[in-house]
């Protein structure tokens, strides 16, 4: 048989078969086209499971009359026009095959206006032949896309459809992947006519945390902690369900890669390895991740159906992501207190304590050079070192940190030095006692009573829960937490008092990588039995001997200038507990 190029018909059903696998394939392409002409209002109306009817509209910029026929057309978009731009992907398309394919297997009408043109322009195309026929039509600036009678003309493929409910399924599941991946959308999902999703734009943290809710769960909201993490340009933030939460159960499990909705091995195994022996095999983790990086650093360009990225340094985003997941649920197992534990140094590298949060710049080394990493399973502290070692070998000079050979004289705290003296030597000991060293002397602070003076004095801004949490306490607890009114507003806490139970709806910064649910019961018991007036200073006590909250995550939202200087508090210790304290120094 002689060689010879296909029909333009024939090749746009061959890629038809990458690209519209199912009508949740035909939602996705439509829908991600309308979020990249910056619609934000998007309506989905669905008929019989999606083999009947999609119909997509939004209120994007739309496309011009003189572009409506080669918007049908195979290899032509907007998104992209060179080389350098395929290296660089913004845009959730860029292939420029989703309409010509879609066309090629169903009966399409698009129905689309410019803020430039005075009238709507509409084109269709069915099946094989694709003849395009535009005319005038009635519609807002915006585009609208009809897809009737999906594989029609392909009925091998059309049998191999599941029932309209299943088939509905998949559109509601895409749909809530797609809303998680934009908060500022509204969003309204229809299905033979019954409205079944709808979603307002959620412009404010109290909102994107409510749709969350809405979205995954009520018992992935009650078992969710947020999480943050970043070095250089390099983001990893969203809400991690607490181990002994996960069930057997596949629950929200939603990674995102530069807002782009992934199924992507690399993170799905980062994920998992993060949670490593925290789950037994029958447990399934759950989450809503979302990564950020340059989009230089990653290929988009690796799937048809655009599911699967490649990094271009896999290794260290593998190995980030561990470690800034493992970093959280290790805070949110909060192990007890064993003696091991308590005579062992911890310690807090510059990456965890400086108050911008650790971040660090990654670029500047040479593409594949990874600073030693090797085929290993990472460990938080590994993975710390090593990004580390990236910064520290871009920067002028190295910091040491060295440790005196005698501790202060008297062995009680030094007072605070002038910021002359300062050097950038710091250290964290017990997940309590903050080491400062300024030439030749070491100040040791005892963060309980600093960090509870700095908060009473400051505040510290509250962050609404996904679902208020509700805390039952008895009459005594209930008459202490009213007296105790102003001073939970004033540490971040929202809270409302009512019969005998307490609803928390919103905690400090720093308390939301912590099983609230397990820590705050215990702790408005302390606040009886202490008798405390101090609200801060209880929790903080209690939080950071039980290591329930590191003293590093807490310290990013305070300023150490401040904390060095004017709120700092003397601790009374003795000699022999600074010598302990002083075991080991920072590496």
């Amino acid at each position: 048989m002689p060689i010879r190029i296909l029909p333009p018909q024939l090749a746009n059903q061959i890629a038809a078969g990458e690209v519209v696998e199912r009508p949740a394939s035909v939602v996705k392409e439509l829908v991600e086209n309308s979020l990249d002409a910056g619609a934000d209002q998007i309506e989905i109306d669905i008929e019989k499971g999606g083999s009947k009817l999609i119909r997509v509209r939004d209120n994007g910029s739309g496309i011009a009359e003189q572009e409506l026929v080669l918007a049908l057309s195979r290899h032509a978009t907007s998104k992209i026009t060179d080389l350098n731009d395929l290296e660089a992907i913004t845009s959730l398309g860029f292939r420029g095959e989703a309409l010509a394919s879609i066309s090629s297997v169903s009966r399409l009408t698009l129905t689309s206006k410019t803020a430039e043109q005075s009238a709507a322009w509409q084109a269709s195309a069915a099946g094989r032949d694709m003849q395009v026929e535009v005319q005038p039509a009635a519609h807002p600036v915006g585009t609208s896309i009809e897809v009737l009678d999906l594989f029609f003309n392909t009925p091998a493929r059309r049998k191999f459809l599941r029932t309209d409910k299943t088939e509905f399924s998949h559109i509601d599941e895409l749909i809530k992947r797609l809303a998680l991946s934009r908060y500022d959308v509204s969003w309204q999902l229809s299905h033979n006519g019954q409205i079944v999703r709808r979603l307002k734009a959620a412009k404010t943290e109290e909102q994107r945390q409510k749709r969350v809710a809405a979205l995954c769960g009520r018992v992935f909201a009650e078992n969710a902690a947020f999480i943050q993490n970043q070095y250089g340009d390099v983001r990893v933030w969203g809400w991690i369900v607490q181990p002994q939460a996960c069930s057997s159960q596949s629950q929200c499990q939603y990674s995102y890669v530069n807002g782009r909705m992934m199924r992507d091995k690399l993170l799905n195994h980062a994920i998992r390895q993060a949670y490593g022996d925290l789950l037994t095999a029958e447990q399934q983790p759950a989450f809503v991740i979302y990564l950020e990086l340059d989009p230089r650093q990653v290929d988009v360009n690796v799937h048809p159906a655009k599911h699967e990225v490649r990094f271009h340094q896999a290794r260290l985003i593998h190995d980030f992501v561990v470690s800034a997941l493992g970093d959280a649920l290790s805070q949110l197992t909060a192990a007890p207190l064993t003696e091991d534990r308590v005579n062992r140094v911890q310690e807090a590298a510059a990456y965890n304590c400086q108050p911008d949060g650790g971040n660090r710049q990654v670029s500047g080394r040479p593409s594949g050079s990874y600073g030693g990493y090797s085929a290993r399973q990472p460990g938080a502290a590994a993975v710390k070192r090593e990004l580390s070692y990236w910064q520290h070998s871009h920067t002028a000079a190295d910091v040491q940190a060295e440790t005196p050979a005698q501790p202060p004289s008297g062995g009680a705290a030094l007072s605070p030095p002038e910021p002359s003296q300062q050097t950038d030597a710091l250290l964290i000991v017990r997940n309590r006692y903050m080491l400062k060293q300024y030439a030749g002397d070491v100040l040791l602070i005892d963060l309980v009573p600093t960090l509870s003076a700095y908060f009473n004095a400051n505040g510290s801004p509250a962050v609404p829960l996904l679902l208020p949490l509700r805390i039952s306490v008895n009459a005594v607890q209930l008459r202490k937490l009213t007296q105790l009114a102003d001073s939970f507003s004033r540490a971040g806490f929202d809270m409302l008092l009512t019969d005998n139970t307490v609803i928390v709806r919103a905690v400090p910064d720093w308390l939301r990588q912590t099983v609230l649910g397990h820590w705050l019961p215990l702790w408005f018991e302390q606040l009886v039995q202490q008798n405390s007036d101090d609200v801060p200073e209880t929790l903080l006590l209690m939080l950071l001997n039980a290591e329930g909250v590191a003293a590093a995550t807490v310290l990013r939202s305070v300023p150490q200038v401040l904390l060095l200087s004017e709120y700092w508090v003397s601790a009374p210790l003795q000699l022999d507990t600074t010598l302990s304290l002083l075991t080991r120094q920072q590496p």
